[in-house]
């Protein structure tokens, strides 16, 4: 019974948000792993692809940071 009273960290936006930031993350390497150039210093490897695993990371920590607006409102009891 008390499993149902358990409050969970993780809401379904936040976990929406993770997954979007996986898709993000996952589209990067790819996006580095495209590039011709030799090494992989063309502009895939060395801009593009860098700045969308950076934007990747970046939804991640919002969807952490990222509170349950029901959470915040105070309820009797």
């Amino acid at each position: 019974m008390k499993d149902q009273n358990r409050i969970l960290v993780f809401s379904k936006k936040n976990y929406k948000i993770m997954f979007l930031g996986l898709i993000v993350l996952f589209s990067g390497f790819v996006i580095m792993s495209l590039d011709q150039e030799e090494f992989g210093f063309g502009f895939l490897g060395l801009t593009l692809g860098p700045i969308v695993v950076l934007s990747g990371f970046i939804i991640q920590f919002f969807a952490i940071l990222t509170k349950n607006k029901k959470e915040d409102t105070p309820t009797k009891e």
